[in-house]
């Protein structure tokens, strides 16, 4: 008679523990990366457009990006206990052992690694791997310790588009490195204004983040403004690049998209709100796959000629 209920207990004890297992993947962040990884390998790719080459980057790429986070939340399981916003991820909540955790991030660095190397080549696989120790290994650690974590985190975030990139050319190349410091530029007000929100969670959990620098916030709003309009500027760069990636069409979305961020980063910084914090962080979100898409539609194959 007990039988049936054991049966459904094991059935819903392993269903919770797939969930957690997906939690811990992020998904959707991982999702987003890919995004951008797909992005890159569309720039870098000439008339011939090669899918299963693009197949194998993408889940090779999506398996690192995996391997990251189960690393990172490891890591910071106790500090995610104490911060409202993650005390309810997979570690800290006991739905999943610490253990899981990195063996599923050995196991999916491992695999993610060996796709790229044997169905890609040598030189995305290593900046796979350079992306996961980056993002595990030292930006994780670092967020404890200095301000300049986010500088940090921002090189291993800004890699994924450029391994699409040399999936394609097997080669970094101008159109490549454009691509990086444009990612590596647009994180930078992203997570600023996003660290601001979460300023009192951050300080619970002993991170060393800049909006934590002084009460008033300026600081961080100040650098926020700086930010994005470096952003702005770089932004230009893959259409006024010889010869160039995109066009017009891309130009003048840089230069809008761009000037809507900034100043809404001018309004942060005057109004010192939340809500205007929360304005900068969607239009963040808003702005990256915008200019993707119209760096797509406006691409210039002759870059490669």
């Amino acid at each position: 008679m007990h039988e049936p209920i054991v049966l459904r207990k094991d059935r819903n004890n392993f269903a919770g523990s797939t969930r957690a297992l997906l939690e811990l993947f992020k998904l959707r962040m991982t999702f987003h990366i890919l995004t951008t990884t797909v992005a890159g390998f569309y720039m870098a790719s000439g008339d011939v457009f090669d899918w299963a080459l693009l197949g194998w980057t993408w889940l090779g790429t999506g398996l690192l990006a995996v391997s990251a986070f189960c690393f990172n939340q490891a890591i910071e399981k106790k500090h995610d206990a104490v911060m409202e916003r993650t005390q309810k991820r997979p570690l800290p909540s006991e739905r999943l052992g610490l253990s899981a955790a990195y063996i599923a991030g050995a196991l999916t660095c491992a695999l993610g690694t060996a796709l790229l190397l044997t169905h890609v080549n040598l030189l995305t696989a290593a900046l796979g791997v350079i992306t996961v120790v980056l993002y595990a290994a030292v930006y994780t650690p670092l967020k404890r310790v200095t301000t300049f974590n986010t500088l940090v985190g921002g090189i291993p975030g800004a890699l994924p588009p450029l391994m699409g990139w040399t999936a394609a050319q097997n080669d970094i190349g101008m159109g490549g490195l454009l691509l990086f410091v444009l990612l590596f530029f647009w994180q930078l007000p992203h997570f600023l204004a996003l660290a601001w929100m979460y300023k009192d969670d951050y300080r619970r959990g002993g991170f060393r983040m800049l909006s934590l620098v002084d009460e008033s916030g300026e600081t961080c709003f100040r650098q926020i403004w700086i930010q994005s309009l470096l952003l702005l500027l770089v932004s230009l760069l893959p259409a006024v690049a010889h010869p160039p990636m995109a066009g017009g069409y891309y130009m003048v979305t840089a230069l809008l998209a761009g000037a809507m961020l900034l100043v809404l980063a001018h309004r942060l910084r005057k109004t010192k709100t939340r809500k205007a914090a929360v304005h900068v962080f969607l239009c963040s979100l808003a702005y990256l796959p915008i200019l993707l898409l119209a760096m797509a539609i406006d691409k210039h194959h002759f870059f490669f000629g």
